[in-house]
Order: C-alpha cells, then sequence, then structure tokens
C-alpha cells in the first residue's frame, strides 16, 4: 500500500522563500541590471555589457584594494584562529567560573561595530588615548592618524579584541562537547596534553573551527563600519579595503556602473574563497 505524502507543509516554508526573494534577489538582480547599462540620470539606460566588469578588474585601484583586503583577512585568521583556541583551553568545563567566562568573552560581541571603531578611535589617538600616550611613553613613535604601519597595527588589534570571542565560544563549544571517556583513557595511556590535543581535542573541534573561519572570513571581508570610525581608510588609502573602496565609488563618486560591477565581483570572491576554505578544512572528514 502506497503512503501519501502531505505536501500541505511546504506552505509554511513558503513565506520564508518569499522573504529570501524580497531581501536578497531583487536587490541583485538590480544591482546585476546596473553592472550592464550606462546611466546619464533621469532613469534612462545604455546597454555597455561587460565594460564595467572590465574596467574594475584591470583597475589598480581595485587590485590594490583587493590586496589590502586579502593582507588584512589573512592577518586576522592567522591571529584569531590560534588565540581563541589557546584561550578556549585554558577556560574551566565546571564550577562557578563557566558562566563568569563566557559572559566575559561575549561582552566585546555585543558592542555595536560602529562604537567599537568609536572606542578604537578614542583609544589610541597620540595625545589623548591610553593606548597611544602608553606607547609614546614608552618611546614609540606611534600615531595611527599619519603613519600607515600604526594604522594597520591599531585596526588588526580592534579586530583581534572584537571578533576572538567568537572563536573562543564556538572552541569552547566544541570541547566541552567531548566526553570524559576520551580523557580517561588517554590518561590510561598515558598521553600527554600536546597528544590529548592533537588527537582529541582539535579533530572534535574541527567541525566548529570550520565554522569560526569561514564566518570570520566573510565578516573580514565585510567589514566597513569599525574601519571607517576608526581610520576612514586613511592615512591616504593605506586601510581602505574593499568595502571602503565599494562605498567610496558608489556614493562618493555616484559611479553606479563600476560600483555594481565590482560589487558582484566582491560577492564571487567572498564566494569562491569560503568554498575553498570549506572543501580543505573538510576534506577526508568522511574517512
Amino acid at each position: 500500500m502506497n503512503k501519501q505524502i502531505n505536501q500541505k507543509a511546504w506552505l509554511f516554508v513558503l513565506p520564508v522563500f518569499i522573504l529570501v526573494a524580497f531581501n536578497a534577489l531583487i536587490p541583485l538582480m538590480t544591482v546585476v541590471n546596473y553592472s550592464v547599462q550606462e546611466t546619464f540620470g533621469d532613469n534612462v539606460f545604455f546597454w555597455s555589457g561587460l565594460l564595467w566588469f572590465q574596467e574594475v578588474l584591470t583597475s589598480e585601484r581595485f587590485q590594490n584594494a583587493l590586496i589590502r583586503q586579502l593582507i588584512f583577512t589573512f592577518s586576522i585568521l592567522a591571529i584569531e584562529i590560534p588565540l581563541g583556541v589557546a584561550i578556549a583551553l585554558t577556560m574551566p568545563r565546571k564550577g562557578p567560573w563557566v558562566p563568569v567566562c563566557l559572559v566575559l568573552m561575549a561582552l566585546p560581541l555585543l558592542i555595536p561595530w560602529n562604537v567599537v571603531g568609536a572606542m578604537w578611535n578614542i583609544f589610541a589617538l597620540p595625545d589623548i588615548g591610553l593606548l597611544g600616550y602608553t606607547l609614546n611613553a614608552l618611546g614609540f613613535d606611534y600615531n595611527f592618524t599619519s603613519q600607515p604601519g600604526d594604522a594597520w597595527f591599531t585596526l588588526i588589534l580592534m579586530d583581534v579584541w572584537h571578533w576572538t570571542s567568537l572563536v573562543v565560544l564556538l572552541a569552547y563549544a566544541g570541547l566541552v562537547s567531548i566526553p570524559d571517556a576520551f580523557y580517561q583513557a588517554a590518561k590510561i595511556d598515558g598521553a600527554g596534553s600536546w597528544a590529548i590535543f592533537r588527537h582529541i581535542q582539535l579533530p572534535k573541534m574541527k567541525r566548529v573551527l570550520t565554522i569560526a573561519v569561514l564566518l570570520r572570513f566573510m565578516d573580514s571581508f565585510m567589514i566597513y563600519t569599525e574601519v571607517s570610525v576608526l581610520t576612514g581608510g586613511g592615512p591616504g588609502n593605506s586601510t581602505t579595503l574593499l568595502s571602503i573602496d565599494l562605498v567610496k565609488i558608489a556614493l562618493g563618486q555616484f559611479d553606479l556602473g563600476p560600483a555594481a560591477a565590482m560589487s558582484l565581483i566582491y560577492f564571487l570572491i567572498i564566494l569562491l574563497l569560503s568554498w575553498v576554505f570549506y572543501t580543505v578544512m573538510m576534506r577526508n572528514e568522511d574517512q
């Protein structure tokens, strides 16, 4: 006897599809429309084909912004992932200090992005900021408003302070899910701390670390508010990341065609690199 499948449940999913279409597909199609046309105002458009894509890809301005973005992204990943795992390993698994540590770790994530940028802007000012004044008092010539190296140092330090907590919480979730039997077996076998980390803790954290890497990668590529408030892309163009440059082209210069083409290239870069990260990190997962 064939069992009839009730398809009415799809009616509950339909509002979600409509919401996704409204929030994602329609704006995306608008950007695609602008990326292949030219306009001189009055809602009059002229077909331009792939001209804007070619202009963006061959632009030295875009290439430099992409290089700066990649340097920033891989720098913060190289710092935040190991640092987050290290902090998670030191946090207690049981007892009254567990909620205290979790709340303290979550605090930076609760602060709005524009407030984070404003806080670090004041904190790093060379004259009155605690960080800037202290570094200069110690003999360092520090001024993030005029020296590109100092601007990069402050930007990366701000992002590490703001987002390492996310890695910590995800890594901690992976650690607390490991049964005590694993540690007991390792203790019986005489395994040291490094062997336990390598063969028990790290494999069990693999999935959550994959999520952490993907989230931090995508967030770092989309960062705008903190950089805009802290440095504004300066000094000069030294911290002008892709998002900052895109806003300057779209809103500052009002070049809608190049801005639309750049945003699509931007999206494809994030999509491609996220797929590469996921494929590499989940390799041999089924074995």
